[in-house]
């Protein structure tokens, strides 16, 4: 699967953007915090990036989203690389994880439309949702770690399960999402979204 870059559900439609942001960062934050120097070149389940990668593409959609958020232009061309910028890209990754909540946190973040395409606020917000929450969950399988949504989390995935069945037929045509994966026996509902998004839940990184 590629980069991915929608919305019903009861839990999660009901609660907004920024508060389901909020409960995603808090689970995302510690992940990134306790990736290792030596883990940087692994891969992960998301083919085009090792975690080095996955972490720079993180702090740029995180910059680029916080843009959207207040209906401003975005450029998703050039990506830095935060991660050599110095020793303390964990904590820069937190700092910058807090000012993408805020921006969808504020008033009429989630009203009309935003981004190049013209594509619903609510929608575009949901995308950045849907990065730092299975983009994460790349992180953590590739360091060899378990990632698995419970209690408020759940409402994310809800939403996120309307983000991809609307989002997928063209996610798929661009190459943004890879092709649905067979679900594991008694896949959760966090196990079918990342089947659909064209990963294999039970993904382990490779033994060196």
């Amino acid at each position: 699967m590629n980069d991915i870059h929608g919305n019903n559900g009861s839990l999660g439609h009901a609660r907004g953007i920024g508060d389901l942001l909020d409960v995603a960062v808090e689970r995302a934050v510690p992940v990134v915090r306790a990736l290792p120097d030596g883990r940087l070149e692994a891969a992960t389940p998301c083919a085009e990036f090792d975690v080095k990668a996955l972490v720079n593409h993180l702090f740029q959609v995180m910059e680029q989203f916080q843009r959207l958020a207040a209906k401003q232009d975005s450029d998703f061309t050039q990506s830095a690389d935060r991660v050599v910028e110095g020793p303390d890209w964990r904590e820069r990754f937190g700092e910058e994880a807090r000012k993408l909540v805020a921006a969808w946190s504020a008033p009429g973040a989630e009203e009309g439309t935003t981004g190049a395409m013209n594509m619903p606020a609510a929608t575009v917000g949901s995308m950045v949702l849907l990065d730092l929450t299975v983009h994460i969950w790349d992180l953590a399988r590739a360091t060899g770690r378990e990632y698995v949504p419970e209690g408020e989390a759940l409402a994310v995935v809800e939403r996120l399960a309307g983000t991809v069945a609307e989002l997928a037929p063209t996610a798929r045509s661009m190459g943004v999402f890879g092709e649905a994966v067979p679900e594991p026996a008694g896949a959760s509902a966090f196990e079918r979204l990342l089947a659909a998004t064209g990963r294999d839940p039970r993904w382990a990184a490779p033994v060196s």
